[in-house]
């Protein structure tokens, strides 16, 4: 018999990488040039995250997924219209600024806050998943925090793959340096997960799936509470993007191995 999980995936809202993104100078610190008008998509690692457990969840019975999402509320409803008809799932909504100059920890604070009131939350049956990394914050520690203040100290950083055997325990495959991975085992729940790619791709859309997640999402939207999160204390000095450089040679008749001396060469400076 299949124990039924809980399964948390923390994912925000990023600009869409499409778009062409510019740092300015704002009073209330750096940000995005016309940030308030750039479409938003889910973070790609919180979306293999989320496809994962959706995974998860339908090859054990009676699980369930909840996404936690600290974004502007008004953006993410945007972004939910689309990602509902992905997967089934229930969201818990924070309602604050998902810039990726926020300060982690308190980040981490807001999330684990909202975790821990999610009602019959059992930590015997949760699963805490997220990206790796991220396509905004890119801190690769707001997760581990979350789940530090939550108590849970099994952590699995750059998954690629989770399997649930038979007697319950879990194996998991991570990846290390050089381009290898490692096989690691975990008894049983609770957990972390940071996800890298992951196995599985994009679900596709399926409106069925979609109106049944909009009945939750909008009230989760409605009742969501304001997170303070930013930078505060910190300053920065200034925001660009980095600076471009070519040199460019034309080099007529070189020799496959004086070409790669070069590249080599260059590379040691």
């Amino acid at each position: 018999m299949s124990t039924a999980y809980q399964i948390v995936v923390c994912g925000s809202i990023v600009p869409d990488p499409l778009q062409t993104l510019e740092p300015v100078s704002s009073p209330a610190g750096p940000a995005l040039k016309n940030e308030a008008m750039l479409p938003s998509v889910l973070d790609p690692w919180a979306g293999h995250a989320l496809f994962e457990a959706a995974h998860l969840a339908k090859s054990a019975p009676g699980s369930k997924v909840y996404l936690v999402s600290l974004a502007p509320k008004a953006k993410l409803q945007q972004v939910m219209m689309s990602l509902a008809q992905k997967v089934p799932f229930e969201l818990v909504a924070l309602d604050g600024s998902a810039s990726g100059f926020t300060d982690t920890v308190e980040t981490a604070d807001a999330l684990a806050a909202a975790i821990a009131a999610i009602p019959g939350l059992d930590k015997s049956r949760l699963f805490l998943f997220g990206g790796w990394e991220s396509a905004s914050r890119c801190a690769g520690s707001t997760l581990q925090i979350v789940g530090e203040k939550l108590g849970i100290t099994d952590q699995f950083q750059g998954v690629d793959q989770l399997t649930v055997n038979a007697d319950g325990s879990l194996e998991i495959l991570e990846r290390i340096e050089g381009g290898r991975h490692q096989t690691s085992v975990c008894s049983a729940p609770p957990a972390v997960f940071g996800w890298a790619t992951g196995n599985l791709p994009e679900p596709k859309n399926n409106p069925q799936v979609g109106m049944m997640n909009m009945r939750t999402v909008m009230p989760a939207l409605q009742k969501a509470k304001p997170a303070k999160v930013g930078a505060e204390g910190a300053a920065f000095a200034s925001v660009a993007l980095p600076n471009q450089l070519r040199e460019t040679r034309i080099v007529k008749d070189a020799t496959p191995d004086a070409i790669a001396q070069e590249i080599v060469e260059w590379i040691g400076k």
